[in-house]
């Protein structure tokens, strides 16, 4: 396991060894005892999987807010997506600014996706499948989301008309948004 820092602090890109060969590959997706050795504390409770049939499917930008926020790893199977992350801390040095990465079942990597950062993705190929793990369950009571096209946040998502659920497309502007968390430093 590979941890890489992104410009977003706490965000961190992780690259997992691949044992391959004329069969296929192994790989250990995920290693508790690995990921704490770096710097990866989080307890995950459990695994979401998603597909999206066809390319330009967007999903987000989603959040929970405290007490019941998520931390979430990120990972595709089948597929390749845009990745984006919102640092959405008040008072963070970095409030309101996005990173984008390309995820796919190619390149093995994955995204951590701490507490106070919107997440969302956009699929790129048809029939893509994303697994994630997440430190907390779903709450609908503390279900929040961003526009994905807010355009203060000018997110270059590689779709100019994303295939959105009912309610990703109603999802108010950042400035709009209801958000509880605080950059601690």
């Amino acid at each position: 396991m590979k941890v890489l820092n992104t410009q977003l602090n706490a965000v961190k890109l992780i690259e997992i060894t691949a044992y391959t060969d004329s069969r296929g590959f192994f790989m250990e997706s995920y290693n508790e005892k690995e990921a704490h050795n770096n710097g990866i504390p989080y307890k995950f409770i459990q695994d979401n999987h998603s597909l999206s049939v066809e390319a330009g499917v967007l999903r987000g930008l989603h959040y929970q807010l405290a007490p019941k926020e998520q931390t979430k790893l990120i990972r595709v199977t089948a597929g390749a997506i845009y990745d984006v992350v919102v640092d959405i801390r008040k008072g963070s040095p970095t409030f309101g600014h996005w990173q984008g990465f390309i995820l796919s079942a190619a390149n093995k990597r994955q995204l951590l996706v701490p507490q106070g950062f919107a997440h969302g993705f956009c699929t790129i190929v048809p029939n893509t499948e994303v697994q994630y793990k997440v430190d907390a369950l779903y709450s609908p009571e503390h279900d929040r989301g961003i526009a994905w096209n807010d355009p203060t946040l000018k997110i270059n998502w590689p779709t100019s008309a994303p295939i959105l659920s009912d309610k990703d497309g109603k999802h108010p502007v950042l400035a709009n948004a209801e958000i509880n968390f605080v950059y601690e430093g």
